[in-house]
């Protein structure tokens, strides 16, 4: 696959499921959009109103792939979370990031904005 790779976080994932986001409007044909263990827990823990709802989410974030919990995102978390005061989640989801050498696309910048090296996408500038 050619292309850029794109970690998407979880506010992305609630704004795609409402309608108010495109994947083209961050990415093009070809790239690889993927989403953190953590954003596909944060994403279906949610208490959904509905089956269709909780349904339609889970198949939104299964059109992406998965980046599972290895150990070089282990380390990186481990580096973050020593070098950053940041939440375990998005130490996390900012190492998936970075190991898999993805830009993270995100609304909440902030949360990121003291992790070296990371790439940050916001497709709902303020």
């Amino acid at each position: 696959m050619s292309g850029k790779t794109f970690l998407l976080d979880t506010n992305i994932i609630i704004h795609l499921s409402y309608g108010e986001l495109n994947t083209s409007d961050f990415s093009s044909s070809g790239d690889r959009l993927c989403i953190s263990a953590i954003t596909y827990m944060e994403a279906l823990g949610y208490p959904f109103k509905t089956k269709e709802d909780e349904s339609f989410v889970k198949m939104l974030c299964n059109s992406f792939d998965l980046l599972d919990l290895t150990k070089p995102i282990i380390e990186k978390t481990i580096e973050i979370r020593k070098k950053s005061k940041i939440k375990l989640p998005d130490a996390i989801i900012a190492a998936s990031a970075l190991v898999n050498n993805a830009a993270l696309v995100t609304n909440n910048v902030k949360d990121f904005k003291t992790i070296d090296g990371i790439s940050i996408i916001n497709p709902i500038p303020d």
